[in-house]
């Protein structure tokens, strides 16, 4: 089982995607796991037929433990079948330890190695790499009988001669194909010349401030809000005898959303405010951009202004874009904004950000919310992506819900909660009329933002919004 890194110990095998005595390519993916934060699909790193299958679906399992063993000796794959599952913890991709020394290749592969799942790295006794021995002048030498075993991929992005290819774990590997950073021009700093996440972040950003992840501390990921959302479907629940109650046990996404909201709520002390507003102007100017000609094929919604409200809130308030850093004692002002959206997924709610959201144009906005919230509704979002928040927006309006107090995404000053835009007896130029009406919550780290940054902050996005205009006069 393979370790993706973000401190993640376990993870629960989805589904298979090979049976015993099935051949596997290089570079084929094997099967699907679940971490904390995402599910992780993992390739297996040589040719051969599938001799055994460790773990059944549904079977949590620490990182570091075999859950494959490929035969690669190009004969038939023993006849076993796979053992019924075995309790152990899951949920989680993260950089794993290589399976325990098992017979390899003889004279073509290096001794001092195990192959392993492509993308994750090799166990610490393997990563010093011994130089292959000169061709012996006849075919490639055999392989023994015993099956090789497998437990961590070494790289997602393709298996490559060894001395050809920079070394980096897998979700390293991962973060610079996120953020455009060919692996080749990186300086490497980690041990046996591996190239370590701080590597990529300093190649892909030499000028701009850098991201500090600024939590109290708060082990959890910072992926979760309070927000009631369905269970996450189990693959193991335990119906009691009397069918009266069933037991799901608390694993995956539920689980790191639980410590995180734990940690968030007893660390930070939360403040909520409220604002009650006329948003038709905004509700008309969304009909009239879905008929502008530069937003054509552009899904234009209420979230997407109220997202521009925000991040012209946030201009104009920079001090609620921040983060406390416990251990250095700093406050952390943030000069970008990667902006969170809570997603409700099938395994939970997550929430993944946009980065650089102030950066962007309207219509580039909106492209970057269908592909966020698509990618979430898949359940392909990137343990990348859902890293380096800096402000939230839960929208629980969706739900028909009218406001709530949400919780604070670990390590932001600030999280915004979108009630329900309902038509509502109002007082407009005097009268009572029928009016688009909606309420807003702020709920925001009292230790980071005072009642006035907070107040004058939640005022200009309710402004913004009764009057979007102002998103030019403002911005």
């Amino acid at each position: 089982m393979p370790d993706v890194g973000e401190g993640l110990t376990e993870a629960e095998i989805l589904k298979w995607y090979v049976q015993v005595g099935d051949t596997v390519t290089d570079g084929q993916v094997v099967c699907e796991v679940e971490t904390a934060k995402a599910a992780v699909e993992l390739p297996i790193p040589f040719d051969g037929t599938v001799h055994e299958l460790r773990f059944s679906e549904g079977t949590t399992v620490d990182v570091g433990q075999v859950i494959i063993s490929v035969n690669v000796g190009g004969g038939d794959a023993p006849a076993a079948e796979a053992p019924a599952a075995q309790a152990a913890p899951v949920a989680e991709a993260a950089p794993v330890v290589a399976a325990p020394a098992a017979p390899a290749v003889e004279d073509e592969e290096p001794k001092g190695r195990q192959p392993v799942l492509v993308g994750y790295g090799v166990a610490a006794s393997s990563t010093k790499r011994r130089p292959r021995k000169a061709p012996a002048g006849t075919a490639p030498a055999a392989v023994t009988a015993a099956p090789v075993l497998a437990s961590v991929p070494e790289q997602l992005n393709g298996h490559a001669p060894a001395a050809a290819r920079p070394l980096a774990k897998p979700p390293v590997r991962k973060l610079a194909k996120d953020l455009g950073v060919d692996l080749a021009t990186v300086t490497p700093t980690g041990p046996d010349g591996i190239i370590t996440r701080e590597d990529v972040h300093a190649a892909a950003a030499p000028a701009p401030a850098p991201v500090v992840a600024a939590p109290a501390p708060v082990a959890a990921p910072a992926q979760a809000q309070a927000q009631a959302q369905a269970p996450a479907p189990v693959a193991a629940a335990v119906v009691s005898s009397d069918a009266r109650e069933t037991r799901i046990p608390i694993k995956g996404v539920r689980k790191a959303t639980a410590a995180a909201m734990v940690g968030s709520a007893f660390t930070a002390p939360h403040v909520t405010e409220f604002v009650t507003f006329d948003i038709t102007r905004t509700m008309k100017l969304v009909e009239e951009l879905k008929s502008d000609k530069d937003m054509a094929g552009l899904r234009v919604n209420p979230l997407l202004l109220i997202a521009k409200a925000v991040l012209v809130a946030v201009k104009r308030n920079p001090d609620i874009n921040a983060a406390w850093d416990e251990a250095a004692q700093e406050i952390v002002l943030k000069q970008y904004v990667n902006l969170g959206i809570a997603a409700a997924t099938p395994r939970g709610l997550i929430v993944p950000n946009i980065k650089d959201a102030h950066a962007q144009t309207l219509p580039e906005l909106s492209k970057s919310l269908s592909e966020l919230v698509a990618t979430a509704r898949e359940g392909k979002t990137t343990p990348a992506a859902m890293q380096g928040g800096t402000f939230t927006i839960t929208n629980v309006g969706v739900f028909g819900v009218d406001t709530g107090t949400p919780i604070l995404n670990p390590g932001e000053a600030a999280i915004l909660a979108v009630g329900a835009i309902k038509l509502q007896p109002w007082v407009h130029k005097g009268k009572v009329k029928a009016r688009q009406v909606t309420t807003l919550a702020l709920s925001f780290d009292h230790r980071l933002v005072d009642g006035e940054l907070g107040s004058k902050f939640l005022a200009d996005i309710a402004a913004i919004l009764e009057q979007p205009k102002r998103l030019i006069t403002r911005g």
